[in-house]
């Protein structure tokens, strides 16, 4: 009950989004003038990354005023409320810009003057049943113009001439009084991104961006807070560190999942060994999981499967129920092709390199590099700790950007995939290897979604 009460607290000292139908992305700012510390992580960040610098993308924040949230008494200069919020609703034929006005002819000046220096017509204000509008057709195609009623205006700028629908929409909107979003309510942050079932709240400093969402995009298990993990004390320094607490079913899908792995690399092991293994292991695990990426070291083609499994020299615990069932259900590994036998586990040789499986008490640990499976193994202990969150995850930002920029020319030029991480590296590799760390973690949250929590940390100045 209180925390329904709270809930209902916050959305409504927040100002609600006027958003328009069929937008595709929506961005709303309760308060623009809150918007000075994740500005100035993204202008001290723009400084590696050109794609964050706020010059880059504040004019998508109106169709055709220059609003910097750098500055607050911008909005101010252009006749708008800097204490006001904003919201931009993006659609496939243009975008409407919702916001406070806080001197309306000064608002109407500018918006004329930059109306005519973005190229369009000359055309003079109508008011109709207390909203005055303006729409106007832009020498270079498109249109653009406003409806304002007391002290709200959205500005639309549409792609195609006419915009005629984007006009009755800034009208519609400005008639009402908008209805709280809960998606919103339910993250904190000064600013929100919202793109299909997609949902991030985002706030920073100079020094920090924090970013948490829900979303239904991740192709993730389902997770399971349990409140006690062996791995919660353990800590490894790698490119990626995570411990986490799997359901059920996200165990058997993981297990699963790691199976037609093993099978697509190793052509010759039996399935239905593998398969029977992989039930049986899968009964005897609790959920509770360790992940090690340690770093990145390509060799060949990213193309080949082989290759890409063994890029990301990692291992994972799993905790156990019963060490003894596991061992005896893991006993056939010993019979596949050219496998080792080792002291606590088993050595399988494929063609881009070993995958090792050992057993520690009450863990399991699977491998594909020595060095860091014997880390892994050797960091575990079997106290239990509390963990907060069902994930936590520890990224080291400069192991990331080492690692991007292994991808080849050639792979960048036959695979979509690797040239959008090509892209990735080269806009973000630079602000990467400059920054301190990234951590955050993660929950399963209803209806098959998943919330997110990050934390990107620079180095002080």
């Amino acid at each position: 009950m209180l925390s329904s009460l709270v809930l209902a607290a916050t959305l409504a000292a927040a100002p609600a989004p006027r958003t328009a139908a069929s937008a595709k992305t929506l961005v709303h700012v309760p308060k623009v003038d809150a918007l000075t510390g994740l500005a100035a992580f993204m202008e001290r960040a723009g400084q590696h990354a050109a794609l964050l610098r706020p010059a880059a993308w504040r004019s998508e924040l109106h169709p055709f005023l220059v609003i910097d949230p750098t500055r607050p008494q911008s909005l101010s200069e252009l006749g708008l409320d800097p204490s006001g919020p904003a919201t931009v609703s993006m659609r496939e034929d243009g975008r409407v810009s919702c916001m406070r006005v806080a001197d309306a002819q000064v608002f109407q000046e500018k918006a004329a003057e930059a109306i005519t220096a973005a190229g369009g017509a000359a055309a003079k204000p109508a008011t109709r049943q207390g909203v005055t509008t303006l729409h106007v057709e832009r020498d270079m195609g498109g249109s653009m113009g406003y409806a304002l009623k007391g002290k709200e205006v959205c500005a639309f700028g549409a792609i195609e001439r006419g915009g005629a629908a984007l006009l009755k929409e800034s009208v519609r909107l400005v008639g009402k009084t908008p209805a709280p979003d809960a998606r919103l309510g339910k993250l904190p942050g000064v600013a929100y991104v919202v793109s299909g079932t997609t949902v991030v709240g985002l706030d920073g400093t100079a020094n920090g961006l924090q970013a948490e969402g829900l979303t239904t995009k991740l192709r993730l298990p389902d997770f399971q807070s349990k409140g006690t993990s062996p791995y919660a004390a353990a800590k490894l320094d790698g490119l990626l560190f995570s411990r986490a607490s799997v359901s059920p079913a996200g165990v058997t899908d993981t297990v699963d999942t790691m199976r037609a792995t093993l099978q697509a690399l190793c052509t010759a092991c039996p399935k239905d060994s593998l398969h029977s293994m992989a039930k049986a292991v899968a009964k005897q695990l609790t959920g509770n999981l360790l992940v090690n990426m340690d770093h990145v070291q390509v060799r060949g083609s990213l193309r080949s499967m082989t290759t890409r499994f063994f890029a990301v020299r990692q291992a994972v615990a799993a905790e156990v129920k019963d060490a003894a069932a596991v061992k005896s259900a893991l006993a056939p590994l010993g019979q596949l092709p050219d496998v080792k036998v080792l002291q606590d586990g088993w050595l399988l040789p494929l063609k881009g390199g070993n995958v090792l499986v050992r057993l520690k008490g009450k863990h399991l640990v699977v491998g594909n590099e020595e060095t860091v499976t014997q880390a892994t193994v050797a960091a575990l202990t079997d106290s239990s700790a509390k963990q907060e969150r069902a994930v936590d995850f520890a990224v080291d930002p400069k192991k990331v950007a080492r690692g991007l920029s292994q991808i080849s020319l050639s792979d960048i030029l036959a695979d979509e995939l690797m040239a959008a991480l090509f892209a990735a590296s080269s806009e973000l590799g630079p602000l990467l290897s400059r920054s301190e760390r990234i951590t955050g973690w993660m929950d399963s949250a209803p209806g098959g979604a998943h919330r997110v929590s990050m934390n990107w940390v620079l180095p002080a100045p």
